[in-house]
């Protein structure tokens, strides 16, 4: 016999993420009915996404898992998987290596983001599926979902909140949850 089922699914969580009005550096996340100030790619928004071009994809795209700086924070609970950062993690930004768009360890030449940052811009970082599934080079890597910087100066296209914004957030996150930037 079958249990029966109330015939609904579960609710997917999304963040919206808006360009901000006046500024297209700046963008407004939107989820469960709040909306927090974000910074976003120094060339705004784009459908054509290109490794370096400093603009933020038009996309929906689920999180993955994350990493925290447990040296630095103490997170909430939340159903997101989560590693702590150690030295030595690093992320491949060279579109013509095998490890494009994926973690590596140091020691590693080719050009990579260090993900154990001195200006607490990773000291909580939210992997975004973005040209990870199925990779394209130069299509863009390290679209991360972090802290903000002082001021809410852009990203490299990434999105940023602040510290605040990030504890209320994150215990709502699970893996599969959707960024859609519009």
């Amino acid at each position: 016999m079958r249990k029966k089922t109330s015939g609904r699914r579960p609710v997917k969580s999304v963040i919206t993420v808006r360009p901000a009005p006046l500024d297209r550096r700046r963008a407004l996340v939107t989820f469960d009915g709040r909306t927090e100030q974000a910074a976003i790619g120094r060339s705004g928004i784009t459908s054509r996404k290109r490794e370096g071009d400093g603009a933020t994809p038009r996309a929906a795209m689920k999180l993955i898992g994350g990493y925290v700086r447990r040296d630095r924070i103490l997170l909430p609970p939340t159903p997101l998987p989560m590693r702590a950062t150690r030295n030595g993690m690093l992320w491949c930004d060279a579109p013509s290596h095998a490890r494009y768009n994926r973690p590596a360890n140091a020691p590693f030449a080719p050009s990579h983001e260090d993900m154990m940052r001195t200006d607490r811009l990773y000291d909580i970082c939210l992997v975004m599926d973005w040209n990870l599934t199925s990779r394209r080079r130069y299509a863009g890597s390290a679209i991360f979902f972090h802290l903000i910087r002082p001021g809410y100066e852009p990203t490299e296209g990434c999105v940023a909140i602040s510290l605040a914004a990030m504890r209320r957030l994150i215990p709502h996150l699970r893996r599969g949850t959707v960024v859609k930037v519009v």
